[in-house]
């Protein structure tokens, strides 16, 4: 089992004690409505199950005050009416006899978590816990937080594993100030959170929770606000927010008991590597989340290179910032919190509708690699596929090209057109064929067109290598071409880009995140094609990012078609991430060169204006 559970029932025992409709929110259903989904959905029992340990206190001292872990440890002797008065003493706070118990369980849970992973024992975890973590600091409980679990985790994995640098990515409703104050002015720690903000007006109404706070001292540029001055943030703006500035930066909510229990789920199904949903709405982000962004990158330029690369030039507006709290500030248990909250929650039912409709397939991937079956290494549940199309449909479409009608490009046909028409038909999800070399680029043309022809309405193809277009494809919006290792940045259409292959990994980095999927996600396709033709240039494990980051457009649908010449080492890396696993580091980190640079950012200023996630900044502004 690649991905560990954490839990405890124990975590359940502390509740409210006494009235109080701002904290009334935080119970123990959160964990058990979110167990219980994910029960029903058959999730727990493909995880290794852990049961949390209780941290220890010095553990707790990594990060909080001896003072305060030992008023902590105080708490489970006082009675209700002197529990209701320390409480008070805090914001959005209360305390039970079982709060320290569960506290020091929901950190256990991190590090246990922590050691999992790093010792190799999964690939990845969930761990489910309360109370939460991220607004606790150094001496004082805030926002339900006694101990700040993924801040003591991240300190720990320092100290035990001896990591260097750490990624925190605080995905909530609220800006989670405890890491913020935690670690602002450490450089080994990049702290990311996107938050409701409302200039100001959402709890917790902090100033350092806007764009313009980045950190301290050696800290400055490793923590990144990205703030939500709108409600209703759709797919189209987290995607441009993971493309423009999360991501970029990176190579190098949750009280509503329906929509955690739910949210819960989908996280663990990425976990185990299943393919998420196709998104769905219009792909375009809105005024105000181009905005923020827009204040991010301005805000993190000076620190990250990777930010001037990306073929657009931030501009820092004034801020609308205001210190004066609304008539009716947005607290975390008010009525418009919870408002927001349930139209989080249809917004979430309306997906996992779409979800049961289309349930994981019973093949995630399958190969159809005859020329390499001697040495290529496959994980056990990738399947082999040995069958081909009937003759009639393979020689029907070998027509088109008499590079088609020799028995070896013939016979090969006939297996990719068996392994297209699994997904298309949605036996199978994902696959890779090989081609002869001779027969590549007429192999490719068959599958386009057997695509569009047989169910798939938007046909994403990536061509890398020196593969055209075929001449007389309908250039109708069906189908999207890009063509990386073009011989020049051009852009006949919208739907036909090039663009040259990037000489470096930043410089490839930037292409994918910057152009490849902004152009993804906007295009919204069933189905994607990742061509690796003649010299295609791209290291394995350049292949297999490209590859993996594909699986997310099109709901995990890609067909990666290979040179029979390919090594088998790239076979199976690219067979372990349409799988699911994780694609193997890049290597040393060099940035993009001028030119490929300048390449960006003329095809951004030709495609923006149709293609409305590439932009990063309001074009109104």
């Amino acid at each position: 089992m690649r991905t560990a559970l954490v839990y405890h029932e124990d975590m359940t025992a502390a509740r409210l004690l006494w009235e109080d409709p701002e904290c009334e929110i935080e119970r123990p259903e959160r964990l058990t409505a979110a167990l219980e989904r994910l029960r029903q959905w058959g999730l727990e029992q493909r995880c290794l199950q852990l049961a949390a340990r209780e941290a220890s206190e010095a553990e707790l001292g990594l990060v909080h005050s001896p003072e305060y872990v030992s008023l902590l440890r105080g708490t489970q002797t006082l009675s209700t009416r002197e529990l209701q008065a320390l409480s008070g003493q805090y914001d959005a706070v209360y305390f039970h006899p079982s709060t320290f118990h569960c506290a020091r369980l929901a950190v256990g849970a991190a590090l246990q978590l922590v050691d999992a992973v790093l010792t190799g024992a999964v690939h990845n975890g969930l761990a489910l816990v309360r109370p939460p973590g991220h607004h606790g600091q150094r001496a004082a409980a805030n926002g339900f937080c006694v101990f700040n679990n993924v801040a003591i985790a991240a300190k720990y994995a320092k100290r035990r594993h001896g990591l260097h640098r750490i990624l925190i990515v605080d995905w909530d409703v609220h800006h989670g100030q405890g890491i913020q104050y935690i670690f602002e002015d450490d450089p080994s720690v990049l702290y990311f959170s996107w938050h409701r903000y409302e200039h100001g007006h959402f709890w917790p109404y902090l100033r350092e929770s806007d764009a313009d706070a980045v950190g301290q001292g050696q800290g400055r540029g490793f923590t990144v606000n990205l703030p939500w001055n709108q409600v209703g943030m759709g797919n189209a703006d987290y995607v441009a927010a993971f493309l423009h500035v999360l991501l970029p930066m990176a190579f190098e909510g949750g009280y509503h008991l329906e929509s955690l229990s739910q949210s819960v789920c989908m996280v663990v199904k990425a976990l185990l590597g299943d393919p998420a949903l196709p998104l769905s709405g219009p792909m375009e982000p809105h005024h105000s989340a181009l905005e923020s962004i827009q204040s991010v990158r301005a805000a993190q330029a000076p620190h990250w290179k990777s930010l001037r690369q990306q073929g657009s030039t931030p501009i820092l507006n004034p801020s609308t910032y205001s210190l004066e709290r609304r008539a009716s500030p947005v607290s975390p248990g008010g009525p418009k919190f919870k408002a927001a909250e349930a139209q989080a929650s249809a917004a979430l039912s309306s997906l996992l509708d779409q979800l049961h409709l289309n349930p994981t397939l019973p093949v995630r991937t399958a190969v159809s690699l005859t020329a390499l079956d001697a040495a290529l290494v496959l994980p056990a549940d990738v399947l082999r596929q040995e069958g081909s199309a009937p003759q009639e449909e393979t020689r029907a479409w070998a027509r088109l090209h008499e590079a088609l009608a020799q028995d070896k490009a013939l016979t090969a046909l006939g297996k990719v057109l068996h392994l297209l028409n699994g997904i298309l038909d949605g036996q199978v999800s994902s696959g890779i064929a090989a081609t002869p070399e001779p027969a590549a680029a007429p192999t490719l043309d068959v599958v386009i067109r057997r695509s569009l022809s047989h169910g798939a309405r938007r046909l994403l193809c990536v061509a890398v290598g020196q593969l055209d277009r075929p001449a007389d494809l309908a250039d109708d919006g069906r189908n999207l071409w890009l063509n990386i290792r073009g011989k020049e940045a051009a852009a006949p259409s919208m739907f036909q880009v090039s663009v040259p292959l990037p000489g470096t990994t930043g410089g490839f980095v930037s292409c994918v995140l910057a152009l490849v999927l902004p152009l993804a996600y906007g295009f919204q396709p069933d189905l994607v094609l990742v061509a690796l033709g003649p010299a295609h240039g791209l290291q394995a494990p350049q292949a297999a990012l490209l590859a993996s980051l594909l699986r997310g457009p099109a709901g995990g649908r890609v067909l990666v078609l290979l040179e029979q010449g390919s090594t088998s080492q790239l076979a199976g890396i690219l067979a372990r991430v349409l799988q699911g696993e994780a694609p193997p580091g890049l290597g040393p980190f060099s940035m993009a060169s001028p030119e490929d640079t300048q390449a960006l950012i003329y095809l951004r200023g030709q495609l923006e204006a149709e293609w409305k996630m590439l932009q990063c900044r309001d074009r109104a502004a």
